[in-house]
């Protein structure tokens, strides 16, 4: 029997009450139509008749979950057909958690069905089903799809107004629960919605009072019809239209932008909060391109997602790191600031866990996370903040507004915790040079908040992450350690004269760090009282080292030797005898140095130290706290 007849004939010659179990016939022609389904889709009229049969119940519960599940349309859904499932969901004998796997059903193929009118003219009863408490958040869902201007008049829903009004006269937040697996549906339809959406249109926009989205190709055409577009009930087709993001930004609308949240929430809970052992973690290609369409959203938009953010914060406490991390560390980092009341709470504690029980890679990248999301906080506060510096607007489309105090409370947080983790990683990891690059480019960022950003703060790195950068193994550390403290000392001089206050013990910690570092590299005095690193005197002569207070100048440190003996041989071309002390730190040295590329080297050394000085005892450049 072909299989359109079968599909057909097959709910109307079965009798009501007819057993599932033992029947081969209907387990046979079931198996037939989920093949169709699964390859090819259904037809209009298979649709139609496969919903009938299961929501009629005509062989009882059982089979009704399986012909939902495949009931994967080939062009459009039959309005009339999902009306009348409505009508038999109100009989109340299908079970609830089938019920669920309907709506979720129509949820999902909503930008196919021909018609919505027949819909929206049963507006009230699909209302009446908010009551139910298993169905309550799907049948939001769909009223969110169905809801236009005119739907607003309901009485029932003046009624819900006013009494949420009662209760929450400011705020009211809908979250969407939900512990029911993504189906066969989300996958199958993932990619032929916008395609289908482009031409299953049978009326010609012209004769339309709105124009959907999908049937806009250029940017011409969307300026023309700017004011009459129609957004897709599918906001996930957004994602990877540039047209649409373009509407999105030019317009602004925040309805839009609603819908957009709302669907995205949604579908990132489902997706992977909720989806237990079938969900993500199987379906990883599926997800990899949903994240990354996301992250491409926000880049466009150059802001992230408050439902995105939510979600980030779930999804941080049962994260095992290593899931689609690139994904989620981009997102991550695309967060707004965090008010410091909260930071710890949301964000420090679950990273603190990952981080410390996760491999260097992950430490890596979660400092590339953090360093990306100081620079958007940064960069919001000098794009958005108001010229008396007494507010700033932490995002474009919303309405968040922190203080100036109250931000640089949430960078201080920030800042802090980031010490405490480098610190502690390089401990754990041997002072890597792979983590320690990583970490330093975080403490570049630091150091030009007021220079590049106009925030007036100051946060000295901790020793933990100072000493290793300064003994590290290669030049290219030192050098960015001497940068980062050449940018600090001119942010420090260019705040003197101003009325920005800095503490005495950043001053103090500042003028340490400059003596160790022209102490250590310049001066040869390591190992000298007030240095810090104070080894006992009977330790340093065992070591056997000899001259052991220039083991860190520029010739002898570790990170640098090589130079000194590359200028040696260059000097003395035909000597054997290999002598490193015989090179002065100050003079040619020094200018071979710094023709090896090692600018921030150069620009501590010519900050701190004149060139007339240059073969003399040198001090660093100390700044007096008034």
């Amino acid at each position: 029997m072909h299989i359109h007849t079968l599909m057909l004939s097959l709910p109307l010659v079965v009798e009501a009450g007819t057993p599932v179990y033992g029947n081969d016939d209907v387990e046979r022609n079931m198996v037939l139509v989920e093949k169709v389904a699964y390859s090819k889709g259904l037809s209009p009229e298979a649709i139609s008749i496969m919903l009938e049969f299961a929501m009629s119940l005509r062989m009882g519960t059982i089979l009704c979950p399986r012909v939902l599940k495949c009931l994967i349309p080939a062009a459009v859904v039959p309005q009339e057909a999902v009306v009348r499932a409505f009508v038999w969901l109100g009989v109340g004998k299908i079970p609830v958690s089938t019920q669920i796997l309907f709506i979720k059903w129509v949820l999902t193929v909503f930008d196919m069905i021909d018609a919505k009118d027949q819909l929206r003219a049963i507006y009230g009863f699909i209302f009446s089903f908010v009551t139910e408490e298993n169905l309550c958040p799907f049948i939001c869902h769909l009223l969110y799809l169905l809801t236009r201007k005119e739907s607003g008049k309901q009485p029932f829903l003046l009624n819900l107004l006013s009494l949420y009004k009662v209760f929450c006269p400011d705020l009211v937040t809908l979250s969407i629960p939900s512990r029911i697996k993504v189906c066969t549906w989300t996958v199958q339809l993932m990619l032929i919605l916008p395609l289908f959406n482009k031409e299953a249109q049978t009326e010609p926009s012209s004769s339309r009072k709105v124009v959907p989205l999908v049937q806009l190709h250029s940017f011409a055409q969307l300026l023309e019809n700017m004011h009459r577009i129609e957004l897709p009930a599918q906001m996930g087709s957004l994602l990877g239209s540039s047209l649409a993001l373009q509407y999105l930004d030019c317009v602004q609308d925040e309805s839009a932008l609603l819908r957009l949240n709302f669907w995205l929430g949604y579908a990132l809970h489902e997706e992977f909060l909720f989806c237990g052992d079938g969900g993500a973690s199987q379906n990883s290609e599926e997800a990899l391109q949903f994240l990354n369409k996301l992250l491409s959203t926000q880049h466009f938009l150059q802001e992230g997602f408050s439902s995105s953010e939510a979600f980030l914060y779930k999804f941080l406490n049962v994260w095992d790191g290593s899931l689609l991390r690139p994904q989620i560390l981009g997102l991550l980092s695309n967060i707004p600031v965090i008010p410091s009341s909260q930071i710890r709470r949301l964000l420090f504690e679950p990273l603190m866990q990952l981080f410390f029980t996760s491999s260097l890679f992950f430490k890596c990248g979660l400092m590339e996370c953090l360093n990306n999301m100081l620079l958007k906080w940064l960069t919001w506060h000098s794009v958005y903040a108001l010229e008396d510096d007494l507010d700033i607007s932490l995002n474009s489309h919303t309405s968040i507004n922190m203080t100036l105090s109250g931000f640089k409370d949430s960078v201080m947080e920030l800042v802090d915790f980031v010490g405490r983790l480098a610190s502690v990683g390089l401990q754990l990891e041997g002072c890597h040079s792979l983590l320690l690059s990583f970490i330093l480019d975080f403490y570049e960022t630091v150091c030009d908040t007021f220079l590049k950003y106009g925030l007036p703060l100051v946060v000295i790195p901790p020793t933990g992450v100072f000493y290793p950068a300064l003994f590290a193994s290669d030049p290219v550390s030192v050098d960015r350690l001497a940068y980062i403290m050449y940018r600090w000392g001119l942010f420090i001089s260019m705040l003197q004269p101003q009325a920005f206050h800095i503490s005495r013990q950043t001053f103090r910690e500042f003028n340490h760090y400059a003596v160790v570092m022209v102490n250590c590299l310049w001066n040869s005095k390591m190992f000298q009282p007030g240095m810090g690193i104070q080894p006992g005197e009977e330790l340093l002569l065992k070591s056997n080292v000899p001259q052991y207070w220039m083991s860190f100048d520029l010739i002898h440190h570790p990170a640098f030797m090589s130079y000194a003996v590359d200028f040696h041989q260059k000097c003395w071309p035909g000597r054997k005898d290999m002598d490193l002390n015989s090179i002065k730190v100050r003079g040619w040295y020094l200018e071979y140095l710094f023709s090896q590329g090692y600018d921030g080297l150069k620009q501590f050394v010519q900050s701190n130290i004149s060139r007339r000085t240059y073969f003399i005892s040198s001090s660093p450049r100390i700044f007096l706290c008034t």
